[in-house]
């Protein structure tokens, strides 16, 4: 299960997480962020317990998404111990995203 991130919830649900957290900067009108969000969906159940994955609205928070550096989307950030330590960027396979999130869990 995917958890909604805020400017209310992000330290607590990505930077302060005891898990790695994939974030998925993404956008409604965003086509590809809609072509990768099924494949995240999956990944999120396949590796429950063990990474979590927050979507973060970057037009309802564009100073997170700023701050985060955002400058295209999809952008998926993985956070491990509150701090960025991979970046895909663009629309990519489930296999493609699952091989750069193994280094991390």
């Amino acid at each position: 299960m995917e958890a909604i991130l805020n400017k209310e919830n992000f330290t607590a649900e990505v930077l302060k997480a005891p898990l790695p957290v994939l974030v998925d900067f993404w956008a409604e009108w965003c086509a590809p962020c809609r072509i990768i969000a099924p494949a995240l969906s999956e990944i999120s159940e396949e590796y429950q317990g063990r990474l979590k994955i927050g979507k973060l609205n970057v037009d309802e928070f564009p100073e997170i998404a700023m701050q985060y550096q955002v400058r295209g989307i999809p952008n998926m950030k993985i956070f491990k111990a509150g701090k960025i330590v991979d970046e895909l960027v663009g629309a990519m396979p489930k296999n493609e995203i699952i091989k750069r999130l193994q280094k991390h869990l």
